[in-house]
């Protein structure tokens, strides 16, 4: 996937590996930020990382 600054949850749950429901719950939990474009909902590439380096550690430290 080319390295956009934004995706769209069916983007971003592609480059995650996962559904877009569970792009949506973990949009609306907080877990995963996200932005409103107009109608769009985006997430920030930055988000994405941090989202996977928060499971990195948490799965360290556990």
């Amino acid at each position: 996937m080319e390295h956009k600054v934004a995706y769209s949850m069916q983007e971003a749950a592609h480059a995650l590996s996962l559904g877009t429901t569970t792009v949506k719950k973990l949009i609306a939990t907080g877990q995963l930020p996200s932005v409103r474009v107009g109608r769009r909902r985006l997430v920030p590439r930055s988000a994405l990382e941090t989202y996977i380096n928060r499971l990195l550690d948490d799965q360290a430290s556990a």
